[in-house]
């Protein structure tokens, strides 16, 4: 593999998980319905409820944003431009944690049962998954870049 062609890999890559992002949230807009939220939430306080609504506002706007930044800079991400490559970082650290909590927080008997639930669960752990690859490959491949790696 050349280096152009690793390049070109890790453009597709941001070019991907900036939609990613949004299918993300196409997946996460069917969680009150398909967990039961209207029941579930009913049971909360009038503050607790509005607040695990805030709650889930925030992170929509935050999944959005990561991929409307990462399709409006990706030009800028790929030339590893500093402020770009922290935006970059922390968008990788955001979905990493995000693994880590599936694995280390949640139990297995936590999740929902049912084949669609465990599919799902599987496809989106497999997105995050890739986020994270990619976000963090693109500031593996520039640090690898300016350490001489290719002269």
């Amino acid at each position: 593999m050349t280096p152009a062609t690793i390049e070109s890999w890790l453009s597709l890559a941001l070019w991907t998980a900036g939609i990613g992002h949004f299918v993300v949230l196409a997946a996460s807009f069917q969680i009150p319905r398909r967990l039961g939220w209207k029941e579930d939430l009913a049971k909360l306080t009038n503050f607790n409820r509005k607040l695990m609504w805030t709650y889930g506002g925030f992170i929509v706007r935050v999944i959005a944003a990561f991929g409307a930044l990462t399709l409006s800079l990706h030009q800028e991400l790929m030339n590893g431009d500093r402020a770009a490559l922290f935006v970059t970082g922390f968008i990788g650290v955001f979905w990493l944690a995000r693994i880590i909590v599936d694995f280390v927080y949640f139990g297995q008997g936590d999740w929902p049962r049912g084949p669609g639930m465990v599919v799902g669960h599987l496809l989106l752990t497999s997105l995050f998954i890739c986020l994270t690859s990619t976000y963090f490959g693109v500031i593996a491949w520039h640090w690898y870049v300016n350490q001489g790696g290719l002269s």
